[in-house]
């Protein structure tokens, strides 16, 4: 294993500890938004609905929250670490916050935007296209959704 892959597996390790705070009643779902030397800027769990936030996917709260950290919407050398590929909303907002890298672990066939579903990501006709590392500890990510699923 080299050692960005490594790397990608102790972030989505982290994203998988912000998906198991909090609410049970959220999907579990965590993402990260990291600097562009692997420094945590933001860390955020769903929280659709303990905030009755239709926007308040873990992607969206991290993305705010880096944005505010950093004092500018543009996330330009960023990477954002989500434990579930993105949905449209989510896929949008960190192409236009202009993040570098997308690293995500389970692929979601429902709703998914990066290659499930969708691709708005890599769609050539945007200004912006970051790169992509998918599937990264996908068994870890799917357990934690399917076991959220099971006790529903």
């Amino acid at each position: 294993m080299n050692a960005r892959a490594r790397r990608h597996e102790q972030w989505m390790r982290r994203a998988l500890e912000a998906a198991k705070t909090e609410d049970d009643n959220d999907i579990p779902v965590g993402a990260l938004v990291l600097d562009d030397e692997g420094r945590e800027l933001a860390a955020a769990r769903n929280r659709r609905e303990a905030g009755a936030d239709p926007t308040a996917h873990a992607e969206i709260l991290a993305l705010r929250t880096a944005a505010e950290k950093r004092g500018e919407w543009r996330l330009t050398g960023c990477t954002l670490v989500v434990t579930l590929e993105p949905c449209t909303m989510c896929a949008g907002a960190l192409v236009l916050a202009r993040i570098d890298t997308l690293v995500f672990g389970a692929w979601e066939p429902k709703t998914g935007a990066v290659g499930s579903l969708w691709d708005v990501v890599r769609d050539r006709r945007l200004n912006h296209r970051p790169e992509v590392y998918a599937g990264v500890l996908e068994a870890e990510c799917s357990a934690l959704m399917r076991g959220f699923f099971d006790r529903q």
